[in-house]
């Protein structure tokens, strides 16, 4: 009783260091009972630790897991919605452009929010996103084939095991358009249907 007593108020070092204490004492008054006592608690209080250690490296894993699998999920969805039509560099590069994002102090620093970042617009005097298919309530069916190959990009960029296709770019547009702010802006590379800046 004592000994719990000790644990819980002393913490861990100080009940381990009684236990040190304890079995010397014991070693020299030559009482084996008394040993065998103090090495079933020395084994239970050792087993609890570890326990306790592996369930906190647990629970730290897990939302490790959750956080890269939340991750993941919004990137593909880009990939996916922005350039599943587009050849696979295209892909990749919107990925980079996503993740360039994240690194960049002038946005936020989730894939998440990146995504799904909203900012006012004074000319149209509303909220635009970053993104036009965040813009839209209705989303098309998805296409297996599509999303198994958007997520493996995904992966690949997160992971930072692709090849750079647009290294430093943080926006990019339709061939088709030519927004003003593209004017202000450096263009790095053509990849299917997107100019990349």
């Amino acid at each position: 009783m004592l000994l719990i007593a000790s644990f819980t108020s002393f913490g861990f070092v100080r009940a381990f260091s009684a236990l040190q204490r304890n079995a010397v004492y014991y070693w020299h008054a030559r009482e084996p009972s008394g040993l065998v006592f103090l090495g079933l608690v020395t084994a239970v209080v050792a087993a609890l630790a570890v326990l306790v250690y592996f369930a906190i490296i647990g629970h730290d894993r897990s939302r490790e897991v959750r956080e890269r699998n939340r991750d993941l999920t919004c990137l593909a969805k880009n990939i996916y919605y922005e350039a599943r039509g587009e050849p696979i560099d295209g892909q990749y590069a919107v990925a980079e452009v996503t993740l360039n994002r994240v690194a960049s102090k002038h946005y936020p620093n989730t894939i998440c929010d990146v995504v799904y970042q909203e900012n006012f617009d004074v000319i149209r005097k509303r909220n635009v996103s970053a993104f036009s298919w965040t813009e839209l309530d209705v989303s098309p069916p998805m296409n297996k084939d599509l999303w198994h190959r958007a997520w493996k990009v995904a992966e690949e960029v997160y992971d930072d095991e692709a090849e750079p296709r647009v290294e430093g770019a943080l926006f990019y547009h339709s061939r088709y358009i030519r927004p003003r702010w593209s004017r202000r802006k450096r263009p790095i590379a053509k990849i299917g249907n997107h100019v990349f800046y």
